[in-house]
This record gives C-alpha cells, sequence and structure tokens, in this order.
C-alpha cells in the first residue's frame, strides 16, 4: 500500500476483496437501510447517524440522517480508527480525543462533538464498514444503547450475507434507478440553492408593492409574487419529503377548522369502537372555529390517544374533550383530553408511561400488541408545539391523557398589516445589527429595517461582528446562522459565554436540519425565523423577543416558563404544582435509597425520570446535579462528589417543595 494519512488494517487488502464481495458500494438508497439510520438516531437520541461502508480512499454513505453527503475523504473520517478495532469506539467530547486534534471536522464540516461508531464485520472477520451515532454537543450513551447499537450491526452483515446468496442485480433496473437517483439528489441540492435568491425575490417584490405603483405595475408585482410563492411551495414540498425521510417531525401553521378537525378525527376513531362502549366527543362552546396550526400533528396525537382508550377498553365509555382554557389578542390555550374507563396503569408505572419502549405491565404487547413507542411519539409532538402532557388513571378503573396547546389566532392579511403597525408603534426605536454574509439577503433586510424605522449595521461574518458589538451598543442581534469565518452558532456562543451579554438574538436561517430550532435556542438565542421571511413575521418575533415578560417568582422559584406555557391559566399552573409537590418526594427517597443500595440502574432511570419535572420550574442548578448522578449511575461509579451532590439535590428539592405547598393562585 501507498504512504496514506490515515491508519491501515493488517488485512487491508483481504478486507477491499470482502468489501467488493458485497456490491454495496455506490448502490441506490434502501428503505431496509435508511430505517436503520433512523433507528440508530432514535435509540441513541442524537441528531445524525449513517450506515457507511469504505474503500481505498473514501468513507461512502450508504443511508444517513441528519446531513446531506454521499461520501467523504477516509482520512477525515472519525470511522477510520473504528474500523481498526473489533467493538464499538465512543468519543463523549472529541476535542479532547488525542486521534482527533487534527480532525477538520471538529470544528468545522459536520462539526462532531460526540461519537459512537460500532464496524461491520464479515463472517471470516474483515471489517468493511460502520454503524455511528453523532452528536454536536458533548454526551454519552448507556449500555443498553450499546448493545441496541451491536445488534443493528449484525442485522445488516445478516441482510448482506443473504444478498451475496440469493441475489444478482437487474443491471437495466439499476441504471434506471440510478437516474432516478440523481434527478432526486439534484432537486433536493438545487432547492437549498434557490431558497435564497428567492428570499430576495419574494422580500422585494412585498417591499414594491407597497409602493405608488400605477394598476398594472400593480398587477405585475401580484404576478410575481404569486409565482414565487407557488414556486416556494414546490422547493417545500422537496424539502419536506427529504426531511420525511430522514426522520424529521415537521410542525406547520396553516388555519384550519378545529372544530371540523376534531368531528373528522371523532368520525375516524368512531368505526373502530365496540357496541359495548359509548364514545363521546364533547366541544367547549367558547372553542374558536379557525385557528393557526398543525391539524395534521393533532390528528395523529388524538388518534393515537384514542386509538390506545379503545384498545384498553372492553367496556363502559371513551371521551374526547375539548376546553379553552385562555385567551389573548394573539392566540388560544386549550386542554385536549381523552379519557376511558378501561384497564388504567399502576400507580409505579406512570412516571415511565411516556418513555420509549416502555408499556404498563410487560404482558400488554402479548394481549394488545404495539411496539411501546406511540406515547413517547405523542409526547414529542406535543413537545415540538410548546405545549405539554400528562396522565391520571388508578389501575383496573380507567385513564385520562390530557395535554395542552396554544394555537395562534387567524388573522386577514389586512389585520395582519393593522398588528405590524401597532407592534412598531409599541417598540422603541432600535439599533440593529445584522449577521448576513449574502449581499441580495443584505439589501433586502436594510430596505425592510428601514421600513420598520430602526437603525441597522450589517457585519459580513461572525468576527467582524463580534468586533462592532464591541465597539457600539446594540439593542438586538439578527444571526445568519451560515457564514464564513465564523458561523452563526460559534459567534451567539461567544457572545453569551466569553461575552456574558443576554442581548436577544434572532435566528435567520434559510438551511433546515434536524433539531436546528431547538439548537439555537439551547446555545442562548431567543428567536428563529426561516428564511424567506415575510415582515409582518419578522417585525413578530422582534416584538415577542424584544417585549418578553421578566421571569415571575414565587418565595425565588421561578414561574416563568410555567405561567408562559400556559397563557398564565391558574388552574393549570395549580395542577402542574400539585404534581411536582406530590411526586418528588417519593422520587428523592427512591433515588437515595437507590444510591445506597448502589443500584446503578434504578438511579439511572429515576434520575432520567425526573430530569423533565426540574426544568418546569427553571431548577437548573439542581438539573446539572442529578444529570451528574445519572452519568455517573451510567459508568457505575459513584466518586465523593456523588454524596454531596445527592445531599444538595435532596435539600433543593424538599424546600422547593415546601415553598410550592404554600402558592395560592
Amino acid at each position: 500500500m501507498p504512504d496514506t494519512k490515515f491508519p491501515i488494517p493488517p488485512n487491508e487488502k483481504e478486507r477491499l476483496v470482502a468489501l467488493r464481495r458485497y456490491n454495496i458500494i455506490d448502490t441506490l438508497p434502501e428503505q431496509e437501510f435508511d430505517d436503520i439510520a433512523r433507528l440508530v438516531a432514535y435509540i441513541c437520541d442524537v441528531p445524525a447517524a449513517h450506515v457507511s461502508f469504505i474503500d481505498e480512499k473514501r468513507q461512502w454513505f450508504k443511508a444517513t440522517v441528519g446531513f446531506d453527503a454521499t461520501e467523504v475523504e477516509r482520512d477525515t473520517t472519525f470511522c477510520q480508527y473504528t474500523l481498526m478495532d473489533t467493538d464499538m469506539w465512543v468519543v463523549p467530547d472529541a476535542t479532547k480525543e488525542p486521534k482527533l486534534i487534527d480532525n477538520p471536522n471538529i470544528y468545522d464540516g459536520f462539526k462532531v462533538r460526540f461519537y459512537a461508531g460500532i464496524p461491520l464485520t464479515t463472517h471470516d472477520g474483515h471489517n468493511i464498514g460502520t454503524i455511528c451515532a453523532i452528536d454536536h454537543i458533548v454526551r454519552d450513551i448507556n449500555d443498553e444503547q450499546k448493545n441496541a447499537l451491536r445488534i443493528l450491526a449484525r442485522h445488516v452483515m445478516s441482510q448482506l450475507e443473504l444478498r451475496v446468496r440469493n441475489t444478482e442485480l437487474d443491471k437495466q433496473k439499476e441504471i434506471a434507478e440510478l437516474a432516478i437517483y440523481a434527478k432526486d439528489s439534484f432537486l433536493a441540492n438545487m432547492s437549498h440553492e434557490i431558497r435564497t435568491p428567492l428570499n430576495a425575490i419574494i422580500g422585494f417584490t412585498e417591499l414594491i408593492g407597497k409602493t405608488e405603483l400605477d394598476a398594472t405595475q400593480k398587477e405585475y408585482i401580484q404576478n410575481v409574487q404569486t409565482a414565487g410563492e407557488s414556486l416556494m411551495l414546490i422547493i417545500n414540498d422537496i424539502l419536506d419529503l427529504s426531511k420525511i425521510e430522514s426522520g424529521q417531525l415537521i410542525i406547520e401553521s396553516q388555519p384550519f377548522s378545529l372544530r371540523s378537525a376534531l368531528k373528522h378525527t371523532y368520525e375516524l376513531m368512531k368505526v373502530k369502537v365496540s357496541n359495548a362502549i359509548e364514545f363521546n366527543l364533547f366541544l367547549d362552546a367558547d372553542l374558536p372555529d379557525m385557528v393557526m396550526g398543525d391539524r395534521g400533528r393533532l390528528n395523529q396525537i388524538l388518534t393515537n390517544l384514542t386509538g390506545n382508550a379503545i384498545k384498553f377498553t372492553q367496556e363502559g365509555d371513551i371521551t374526547i374533550s375539548v376546553k379553552k382554557i385562555t385567551e389573548n389578542d394573539n392566540s388560544y390555550t386549550l386542554r385536549f383530553s381523552v379519557k376511558d374507563t378501561g384497564i388504567g396503569i399502576a400507580e409505579d408505572k406512570l412516571e415511565t408511561i411516556f418513555d420509549r419502549f416502555t408499556q404498563a405491565e410487560e404482558s400488554t404487547t402479548r394481549r394488545f400488541g404495539g411496539t411501546g413507542l406511540g406515547l413517547n411519539i405523542v409526547k414529542q409532538l406535543v413537545e415540538l408545539q410548546h405545549g405539554v402532557i400528562n396522565v391520571k388513571s388508578t389501575f383496573g378503573r380507567g385513564s385520562e391523557f390530557y395535554f395542552i396547546l396554544s394555537y395562534n389566532k387567524v388573522f386577514t392579511q389586512e389585520k395582519k398589516v393593522q398588528k405590524a403597525e401597532q407592534s412598531i408603534k409599541k417598540l422603541k426605536h432600535l439599533s440593529v445589527l445584522l449577521f448576513e454574509d449574502n449581499i441580495l439577503n443584505q439589501k433586502l433586510a436594510r430596505s425592510v429595517i428601514d421600513e420598520f424605522g430602526f437603525d441597522l449595521d450589517i457585519a459580513n461574518n461572525g468576527e467582524e461582528g463580534i468586533e462592532m458589538f464591541l465597539n457600539k451598543r446594540y439593542d438586538l442581534l439578527l444571526m445568519d446562522l451560515q457564514m464564513p469565518v465564523k458561523d452563526g452558532y460559534q459567534t451567539t456562543e461567544y457572545i453569551r459565554c466569553e461575552l456574558k451579554s443576554d442581548i436577544p438574538i434572532i435566528a435567520m436561517t434559510a438551511h433546515s436540519l434536524v433539531g436546528e430550532q431547538q439548537k439555537c435556542f439551547d446555545i442562548g438565542m431567543n428567536g428563529y425565523v426561516p428564511k424567506p421571511f415575510k415582515q409582518v413575521e419578522l417585525l413578530g418575533e422582534i416584538n415577542r423577543v424584544m417585549n418578553k415578560k421578566p421571569a415571575k417568582q414565587f418565595k425565588g422559584i421561578d414561574l416563568s416558563y410555567l405561567l408562559e406555557m400556559s397563557c398564565e391559566d391558574q388552574n393549570f399552573v395549580n395542577e402542574m404544582i400539585t404534581l411536582f409537590v406530590n411526586k418528588v418526594p417519593n422520587e428523592i427517597d427512591l433515588l437515595e435509597n437507590a444510591m445506597d443500595n448502589k443500584d446503578y440502574d434504578a438511579v439511572r432511570k429515576i434520575a432520567h425520570n425526573m430530569k423533565s419535572s426540574l426544568p418546569i420550574f427553571k431548577l437548573d442548578d439542581l438539573l446539572k446535579d442529578l444529570t451528574l448522578l445519572e452519568k455517573q449511575a451510567i459508568d457505575t461509579n459513584f466518586t465523593d462528589e456523588a454524596d454531596e451532590k445527592m445531599n444538595k439535590l435532596r435539600k433543593g428539592l424538599t424546600d422547593t417543595v415546601v415553598k410550592l405547598s404554600s402558592y395560592k393562585s
């Protein structure tokens, strides 16, 4: 072998012969492998995963989740080291791994922090590829997740061996499918490139439409706007298809008839209900008709919950009910409930009922079927819409699953413009710094911001913008995510962590990756506007972040998230506080007992379940302590620090429970 920049297995020549035996390199995408990549991402709870194969010079991706590359050079991959091992290679923090010190995919490229890879090994001992889980933050995976990856690796090799024994490919079919794949890849890649200039076209025509025009000019502009919107719909459909195949969940915001959607779901499920069950739909008289939101996701949630109720109820009744909790100038907050008189859920199972692969009883799958994923998916869908879901149940007597969602009101274009004008009046004169490297988007943003009456400075990249930020006072930052020199993520992290500034930052991007919006919020951004943006949408987000209410305290406990999420519905706040007060003391006792007995598995499960409750009351310091205990349980090693953290956790949560017990709305 010639000199190379990457490590070479001692059996490299034989390894390459084994790889070619399977005829897998440069083949078409296949659902079977796509499903495995999605399952890896799902099991490890990471935004990116892949199934890949490695030849002389490159790593080729058979299936990916979370990134668009089809291949990379072998010497830039983390997998070059996995290929040298016989088992899994896990890197919690790539910046601290000596082997990766010069790897370009840590700070550039894919920006990898966490990596877990397992080799794909043939029956005769040759490593021909890898299955990998990737994240952009420092983290780890537990033993169960590692075992799941080993099982999936064995499954991939079993399928490849089966193909070698049982198939020849139809060459003509392969050529035809390659042509289709090339077309689809071209459309998917070009759609991303089209969005940036289209953003300028739509934005500038919107601005021109507000100037003095004669009848003919207005007609022409309207035609351009209509054509632009139609083109954007086509592009979005292409991207949505790509996102669905990569496992993304898309939350739409479109006007729909709430009553019609609920009645449709009811009629759809009614045919599945036996005659022994009374099936009801109760709608609040004050329920709005038209709302802005995702009708399909609401239908998916209610269908899943109702389907469970039907499955586990032999007789009695099942009721879907929807009630309006609060209303303000912009939105409605609604409580949805699915209640049944079925088999119910044991009290000790309520805390884990929304976990993946969890069902109320071990015999549930045998008796009723199902994977145990449905409720976890429902929980994700609710939380992606900034809602909360919970359950009440008595074993043997029935259950009630209920969730809270807020939907924006539907306004006509005229009302939207009026609201935008009112928002401008409410906002003070703002000094805005835009981070944007595209000249068309710079010009568009300047025109829009000038119309708002704000001052605007523009930085071409993150480093230039930081220098400007240090030398002038600004009220707001608009942050493009994809920039040269220093991108939007790195710039925001520097402003938050190094400069310790809490200036409002709104992300603006035309590129949508898995979990990108949540990542923006996680690193400290306050708002998010996808490109191409409408003036009303941008102004609405500016108004929201600039007029965000200060944190509301009760005896030193931050209730702002709970109050904001419930639109200050005191009944809901009281209900959540009661659940916390009744639940946490028992969890503390269980956690401490498990630690005393060095029951690592129990500590891991209890700590993981408790972690979802603490952020509701902004108990961030205690959450860090709980996370440390969970990590040490995963590592099966409690240090002296663990006892200190447990004592701090018990005291902090006990104090919180005492304070919340006296809360009065």
